[in-house]
């Protein structure tokens, strides 16, 4: 197989034996600085998405209440598996998905898939941060009387990129305090919600035949797309994970943290928009709390979700991808990444029209995740046989350099077939990419595949 399979190598790579607050790498790290529960709260705290209510709010007419909650449940089990497959080269090596991903796509190629990671993640940031300068300025007008979203937005955003350059370790205690906060806010939302629409969501959910079709499994496809960019570089959080827990462990806590925010925020969509037929979700919870006090509690509990979403998920990777390509630090790479985030016009997103829009955006860019999920996990598992070669994989000029056009080639072959079927995009790009990519690697001359 012409020295597919490497021998592990570590003694020509510096490690990181300690970090300080902001000075994250990508150099493999032996600090590991969050033990099991940790761990949990910081995926629990990082996956409350507005995404998830938006995609929720999209299957209203589609699917009746039990086969939402279906839908959820095994998206969020096929997440929890992936994470740990995809997320073990980080664990067991202490790299990011930079550098994970360079045996596969090549030193250079590596900036492929860590494009396709990071614009979703860009437009996320935008997104959830018009979300929650939403919030805010809700809680202003009602106990100010001023009303400025725009102002709002541009110091939520200041705000977040300030938060951002503290690193992982400024994340681990945000996510763990937060996380509490943020699921006994999620349960009361919940409660207030069939409190005051019980009625219509039992006619409009609960007695509606639905369907077990082809829809449904696009529903856990949607559900399962909202975090099939974390799959991706899924390894930029398992390196900060404690070496002792196991692999059975790490299913458990990507399942139990993903479950209850995901469940939450997507019944929640789909039960407010069946009643109410409304999809912003700030003007869904000032109309469901008649409470003014816990109508304030809520809208912060919002804005404060979104910071510890976009601060874990949507910051990490496209500043690594940054210090990656030009070589710059971490703190510098985050403040860009939330400049950037001014640019995705997230005003426009949140309209009631723009629904059926954002799952049409997540259907397409995991289209593309899919097959790049597939490369990394054959290359790793098959190929490589769990065996890195560090010393190779942070060489510039060694056997990876250029772009390995197999997993370029096995990347388009299975774009092509996911974007024909869309609905379930991301499930079905991923033998013909991983099949594909398997036997160009054993079939290509050495010389072949990688191309400067």
């Amino acid at each position: 197989m012409d020295n597919i399979q490497g021998a592990v190598a570590t003694a020509g790579v510096k490690t990181i034996e300690h970090k300080g607050v902001g000075e994250e790498s990508l150099a493999p790290q032996t600090t590991r600085i969050m033990g099991s529960w940790s761990y949990l709260f910081t995926w629990l705290g990082g996956c409350v998405s507005i995404g998830t209510f938006t995609v929720g709010s999209g299957l209203v007419g589609t699917l009746n209440l039990l086969q939402v909650v279906l839908a959820i449940a095994i998206g969020c089990t096929v997440i929890g598996a992936a994470l740990m497959i995809n997320g073990r080269a980080g664990h067991k090596y202490g790299i990011p998905f930079m550098v994970q991903s360079r045996s596969s796509f090549g030193f250079t190629g590596s900036r492929i898939p860590a494009l396709v990671r990071s614009v979703p993640a860009i437009v996320w940031f935008g997104f959830q941060s018009w979300i929650g300068a939403g919030a805010l300025n809700l809680v202003s007008d009602a106990l100010f009387g001023y009303s400025n979203i725009v102002v709002f937005f541009v110091g939520f955003q200041f705000l977040q990129i300030g938060l951002s350059v503290l690193g992982f370790h400024g994340i681990k205690w945000l996510e763990n305090i937060g996380s509490i906060f943020i699921i006994g806010s999620l349960i009361y939302m919940f409660i207030s919600v069939i409190d005051k629409y019980g009625d219509v969501i039992s006619t409009n959910l609960i007695n509606t035949e639905g369907t077990w079709g082809a829809p449904f499994w696009g529903a856990t496809m949607l559900f399962l797309g909202v975090y099939s960019t974390m799959m991706l570089n899924v390894s930029d959080y398992s390196r900060e994970l404690k070496e002792d827990v196991g692999l059975f462990r790490q299913v458990a806590i990507y399942a139990n943290s993903i479950l209850p925010a995901t469940l939450f925020m997507g019944l929640i969509g789909v039960m407010v928009t069946s009643a109410t037929g409304e999809v912003d979700p700030i003007k869904v919870f000032s109309s469901a709390v008649d409470n003014k006090p816990l109508l304030i509690i809520t809208m912060l509990f919002i804005a404060f979700a979104q910071v510890t979403t976009n601060i874990l998920n949507n910051v990490v990777p496209p500043a690594y991808a940054l210090m990656d390509i030009f070589k710059i630090k971490y703190k510098t790479a985050a403040v860009i990444v939330g400049l950037l985030a001014f640019g995705t016009f997230p005003w426009e997103l949140v309209k009631d029209e723009s629904a059926a829009g954002l799952n049409l955006f997540i259907q397409t860019y995991s289209a593309f995740l899919g097959p790049i999920f597939a490369i990394l996990v054959v290359d790793y598992y098959f190929l490589r046989k769990q065996k890195l070669d560090l010393d190779k994989l942070y060489d510039e000029n060694g056997p990876y350099k250029g772009v390995n056009m197999a997993a370029v080639i096995a990347m388009v072959v299975g774009i092509v077939v996911a974007l024909l079927f869309s609905s379930i995009s991301w499930y079905a790009s991923l033998i013909p990419a991983g099949a594909i990519y398997w036997i160009l690697m054993l079939k290509m001359p050495a010389a072949q595949r990688f191309m400067s």
